[in-house]
């Protein structure tokens, strides 16, 4: 559906405003689903990149699941204390520790990655493939610019 009412102005404000309350929704919606397995989502989401990616710097995680430093000392304090992950040295260098999943942490995630991965498909599914491809490229477009602009 083409928008031709309105300065371009004006439509850049629309859109923000409904990509801010679009990313709200979904943000609490999944939110709540990853609180259902009693995990918080930065957890969840640590949990999630160690099962894909498998082990990883904990220096880097918080980058790739977008975590202050900070942060991520606590929320691998606290998915230690739950046995779903451990902390292994670095063979070839000290000052590395790496994040691992445990037998636990892979048993858990085996449960409820596919009813996760089932309640994101619900959010998207009144959109065509073609959609969803075009709003990725739109949104990853607008992310790059965006990164540009702050350089």
């Amino acid at each position: 559906m083409k928008r031709e009412d309105g300065n371009n102005d004006e439509l850049s404000l629309k859109l923000f405003v409904i990509l801010s309350r679009a990313y709200r929704s979904i943000s609490d919606f999944v939110t709540d689903d990853m609180k259902r397995y009693g995990l918080n989502p930065s957890e969840f989401m640590v949990l999630e990149l160690l099962y894909h990616k498998g082990e990883q710097p904990i220096q880097h995680i918080g980058k790739k699941v977008l975590l202050a430093s900070g942060s991520m000392t606590y929320v691998i304090d606290k998915l230690e204390s739950k046995k779903l992950l451990e902390r292994k040295l670095c063979k070839e260098d000290r000052r590395v520790i790496y994040a691992s999943i445990t037998d636990a942490g892979r048993k858990l995630m085996d449960e409820i990655f596919p009813q996760h991965r089932a309640v994101i498909e619900t959010l998207f599914e009144g959109l065509t493939t073609d959609q969803k491809n075009t709003m990725i490229d739109l949104l990853k477009e607008t992310g790059l610019r965006v990164a540009d602009l702050k350089k």
